[in-house]
């Protein structure tokens, strides 16, 4: 279980949420909606680990994790504005490349590609695909770490219809192998066998 416990984020003199609490279970998806500049990344990057909050920690299993922070780095997969792909090397190469570092992998390169519906572009150089393609790339290398925790800042950015279906099937798939999503999005998420929880972020106060 992921878990937030009475999380305040602050930026300057602002208090963008206020003793935010959040229980996440394996095989759930939770959106976290919000009007713009109410702490939506701000909230995943903490529960990712890549900021600290003002007040509060989050729990993975009943543990900090700070306490041990290589291994819940290990659990995660995080797709922020960035998408963490070098460009002169094709998705297949940058697959390749995340899986000599990963390790064994129950997914192969070529079959995480054609999961996100980029067997076609697999031998492309990165730079000449779409931003939505490269978007796509991004999200099949989850596939390759084996990580349990997905946390997704607006993964359907610049995708258009298929490449939504393509990524909410991943997502559905991961969930059926008892992983858990924590993401953001402008757009609807749609599963077919998983329901979405909203989490909505109001100002200084978040319902649980």
């Amino acid at each position: 279980m992921l878990q937030a416990a009475s999380l305040t984020c602050v930026k300057g003199d602002q208090v963008l949420f206020d003793h935010l609490d959040l229980s996440i279970h394996p095989g759930q998806i939770y959106q976290v909606s919000g009007a713009n500049g109410s702490g939506k990344t701000s909230l995943l990057k903490i529960l990712a680990g890549l900021s600290p909050p003002e007040e509060g920690a989050v729990f993975w299993n009943g543990e900090p994790i700070q306490r041990h922070p290589d291994k819940f780095r290990s659990l995660l997969a995080y797709l922020g504005h960035s998408i963490g792909l070098k460009l002169d090397l094709t998705p297949a190469e940058n697959l390749e490349f995340w899986s000599s570092l990963y390790g064994a992998s129950r997914t192969s390169s070529a079959d995480a590609l054609i999961q996100v519906g980029l067997k076609d572009q697999a031998h492309i150089a990165c730079r000449y695909l779409s931003a939505g393609q490269r978007r796509r790339a991004a999200i099949a290398r989850f596939q390759i770490n084996g990580a349990l925790i997905w946390i997704l800042d607006e993964p359907l950015t610049a995708l258009d219809s298929s490449g939504i279906q393509s990524v909410c099937q991943t997502i559905d798939a991961h969930l059926d192998r008892g992983g858990l999503v924590v993401l953001t999005s402008h757009q609807p998420i749609t599963l077919e066998r998983h329901a979405v929880v909203e989490f909505e972020i109001q100002g200084a106060t978040c319902p649980t």
